[in-house]
Parts: structure tokens; C-alpha cells; sequence
């Protein structure tokens, strides 16, 4: 069964925003914490209009069980954007198959979560909304209900017809990005490809200009392989692939070096002078940001026509409508959101 249908349309970067930027926000799985993060989102005050996409039944149900003092409404398109005020929610119904038990997953909602994506796509790209957010999905239901799909990142660039996503985890001045993504750690070295890590250098740059007000971005570039290879003796990917692509970006003028292998290029002395790492896979990078900043660490996209940002966790079945979900991350993703920092 197809994923999705993509939308093309004018390509435009993504640019810092003001601060009467309207944004998006999907409220995710609807067993998982996406509603309640949401909601804790609605009970502030924010410097920008947020508008959610969600079941608005939903959302008053999980309100009532957390005890928010919110009643969603329909979201009325055509109307300026405000700055959103705490303890108003309007929302742009998308509705449940069937009804949610919190904490229980059901393969029956999963088309309704894509549902809120290609909202909040299309919307984007038509430009309704200046940036979306988005909570966290539970891709195991997805993919149960007969979807293809890795994740938020590789949907919304098909979604989009975007070539090259690339995933960028921030925690305050730490930027890691990925070289590959989502992919069985088997399957990472047949992926590290000469025009991938070209473009992905390209996109990683364009993206640390234009959202970070860097001028000229520093990239660091991590092996593949433990030391970086060992000069071919712990494998070839860093001579044959990774170093001449390194080679390449710093003729056409980025500031790159590596590679480095991973213990070296996440130590202090290095990051002090990195604005971004390039991680060679998910898991190599991942351990370093959630350990540096998780619970308020944002992941943002680059390389769509909009900017998308996200919270650093899961969708913790177990915290669902309890209370305890710490709405942090998704404070910051809305945060850098509207001001890119």
C-alpha cells in the first residue's frame, strides 16, 4: 500500500520566521503523549499562532482526564495570525476511525496520523502555515496497518517531492546530523554513497546558514568505521567514500573536515570549534545529543521547502493521559520553530 502521494509545488528555503509565524502542529499518535503534549502547548502563551491538527473529541477527552482547563474549537482559516494565547486550542479536525484507549495502540488509526501530516504538508506548502511541529508517532502501528514508513523525515520529503532530507538534532549549540537514517545498521554502508554525502553536505550547510544565521557553518565529518578506518585495515568507506566527499565540499567552499572517527569528533576540544557533527548513521550520533540535552533537544528537518520541527523522544504509551509527560522538547521545537536560533 503507497505511503503517500507526493505534492510538488514552489520550492522556497525555509527562512527565520517573525514573530507572528503561524504554525502547524500534529498531534501524533493518539494512545501515545502526542495529545497531551499538545494540550500542555495550548496552556501557554506563545509569541506565535499555533494551530493543531487532530480529533477535537479527542483532545477535550484527554484534556478532562489531565485536567486542563481547555476546550478545543474549530481553527477558522482566512483570519490573521495572533499571537496564541494559554488556554485556547484551535484545531483543524482530522477524525479517528475508532475510538482511543490511552496507552493502546490500534492499527485502525494509523491512516488517521498520516492524515494529519499530509495536512500539515499541504498546508505548508501552500503556505497557510510558516512552519510545522510535529509530535511523536508510533511508526510500528504504521507499518502493522500496511503503510510503508520509516519516519516523519522520509515521509515528509516524499510528501513534499523533496530529493534529500536530512535529520538534524539540536540541544542548544550542539548539531548533529545524519548521513543515513532510518536503516538496519547492515544496510548503512551500501547507503554512504559519494552523491549523498555531496548533496547531504549541501542541504547541512544551506540549512546552518539560513535557520542558524551562520555564515560560514564549520562541519565536522564523522568514519563509518572504529578510527576511522584504521588507514583501510577496519574497512575502505572513509578513503574510498567518505574522505573524498569531504574533499569535494571544502573545494566548493564549505568548511569540512573529517572524517574523524566518532570518539574524537564528540569530545570538547573538537565541538568548540564545529557548529554542526555529520554523523555516518542513527545510532552514532543519536546517543551524543539525547545524552547532552534529552527532554529538550529538537529534531528539525532540512532540505523540504518548509521548516519541520520535532520533539527528541517517543510516544511513551505508558505516560499517556498520567500527567507525567514532560513537555519540554516539545517547547523547544516550537521554540525554534518560530525563531531559529
Amino acid at each position: 500500500m503507497a505511503a503517500t502521494t507526493p505534492r510538488r509545488g514552489l520550492r522556497r528555503d525555509p527562512q527565520p520566521l517573525n514573530r507572528h509565524a503561524r504554525l502547524i502542529l500534529t498531534t501524533g499518535e493518539p494512545a501515545g503523549i502526542g495529545p497531551d503534549l499538545a494540550l500542555a502547548a495550548a496552556l501557554q502563551d506563545w509569541p506565535c499562532e499555533l494551530v493543531f491538527a487532530g480529533d477535537p473529541a479527542l483532545l477535550a477527552a484527554r484534556a478532562g482526564l489531565l485536567r486542563y482547563e481547555i476546550e478545543p474549537s474549530e481553527w477558522r482559516p482566512g483570519e490573521p495570525s495572533v499571537p496564541h494565547r494559554a488556554g485556547t486550542m484551535p484545531v483543524i479536525p482530522v477524525r479517528l476511525a475508532t475510538q482511543v484507549e490511552a496507552g493502546q495502540l490500534d492499527v485502525a488509526n494509523a491512516r488517521y496520523v498520516l492524515e494529519m501530516l499530509d495536512l500539515a504538508t499541504d498546508g505548508c506548502i501552500a503556505g497557510r502555515f510558516d512552519a510545522m511541529v510535529t509530535a511523536p508517532v508510533q511508526k510500528s502501528v504504521i507499518n502493522d496497518a500496511g503503510f510503508a514508513f520509516t519516519g516523519h523525515t522520509e515521509y515528509l520529503a516524499v510528501r513534499s517531492g523533496s530529493p534529500l532530507p536530512v535529520m538534524l538534532l539540536v540541544a542548544g549549540s550542539l548539531r548533529v546530523a545524519l548521513a543515513t537514517t532510518h536503516l538496519p545498521l547492515a544496510d548503512v554502508s551500501r547507503h554512504i554513497r559519494r552523491d549523498v554525502l555531496d548533496a547531504t553536505l549541501d542541504v547541512l550547510d544551506q540549512g546552518l546558514k539560513t535557520l542558524f544565521r551562520l555564515p560560514a557553518p564549520r562541519i565536522i565529518v564523522c568514519g563509518l568505521n572504529p578510527h576511522a578506518g584504521e588507514g583501510g585495515h577496519l574497512g575502505r568507506e572513509e578513503i574510498d567514500v567518505i574522505g573524498p566527499a569531504v574533499e569535494a565540499a571544502c573545494t566548493r567552499g564549505l568548511l569540512v573536515r573529517g572524517p574523524l572517527p566518532a570518539d574524537t569528533a564528540f569530545t570538547h576540544s573538537m565541538l568548540e570549534e564545529a557548529d554542526a557533527v555529520l554523523a555516518m548513521y542513527h545510532d552514532q550520533g543519536l546517543p551524543v545529543i539525547k545524552h547532552a540535552g534529552f527532554g529538550r533537544a529538537v529534531n528539525v528537518t532540512l532540505g523540504l521547502p518548509f521548516l519541520r520541527t520535532s520533539v527528541d523522544h517517543g510516544t511513551a504509551l505508558g505516560l499517556a493521559a498520567t500527567g507525567r509527560a514532560e513537555p519540554g522538547s516539545m517547547f523547544a521545537a516550537i521554540n525554534l520553530a518560530w525563531k531559529p536560533e
